[in-house]
């Protein structure tokens, strides 16, 4: 498979990359400043919340990869973007009663979008194939985990009341791995394993699926309240 990383390099162009990154910046930090809205925090708060959201992630794979200094700090675009989602959440954001349904949509389209970009960038970056999947998962909830922390609540991916969130994203970082193993890495299968992500978190949310707790669990430990 040692030819992959040359293959990944014709088919992911720096700018299809950065375009990628920049898409899926956008899209949590839509989120993050959504919340901070619902949450009623003020201008500062709504910025610091969509820049967090927004850059977490791909910091800490940056950070986990050696590609230093990470390019959330090289590249004016991935510290702008946050900022116009949350300038256009400020004055946009859609009513009280509606917020959450965006905050859910938004974040899962990051989700389905980080997975893929954290998982071949690492690839790229010469990390083995289960290597390269924990890195795209870390890339995809990393944000959302510190937006969490930031808002006061206990982050979604720890919550067994919460819909699936993990899943999603180790479905889709996990689908890119086995294009990258059988040779059919493209913009195409990418795009589907983005989709895959992002289609059954969307599923997770409408039909509440939940992942299992240990078996025959005893605990009478009370759900932690929202």
């Amino acid at each position: 498979m040692g030819d992959n990383i040359e293959v990944f390099q014709q088919l992911f162009t720096p700018s299809v990359q950065h375009t990628l990154d920049l898409v899926g910046i956008f899209f949590f930090a839509i989120s993050g400043a959504l919340l901070a809205v619902r949450k009623n925090f003020d201008v500062f708060g709504i910025a610091v919340l969509a820049e967090v959201t927004a850059l977490g992630g791909g910091l800490f794979r940056d950070l986990v990869i050696g590609a230093v200094p990470p390019a959330a700090f090289t590249d004016l675009g991935y510290f702008l973007t946050p900022l116009l989602a949350a300038l256009l959440v400020f004055f946009l954001h859609p009513e009280v009663e509606r917020i959450q349904l965006g905050v859910n949509v938004f974040d899962a389209a990051g989700l389905g979008l980080f997975c893929v970009a954290g998982t071949t960038k690492a690839y790229e970056y010469g990390l083995g194939l289960t290597a390269s999947v924990t890195l795209g998962l870390a890339t995809a909830v990393g944000g959302g985990v510190l937006r969490d922390v930031l808002a006061n609540e206990v982050p979604s991916l720890l919550r067994w009341d919460r819909d699936l969130y993990a899943v999603p994203a180790l479905v889709g970082a996990s689908t890119v791995v086995l294009c990258i193993h059988y040779d059919a890495l493209n913009p195409a299968t990418s795009t589907l394993a983005a989709l895959a992500a992002f289609a059954l978190r969307l599923l997770a949310m409408r039909y509440h699926w939940r992942a299992p707790r240990a078996w025959h669990r005893r605990s009478t430990a009370a759900e932690v309240p929202d």
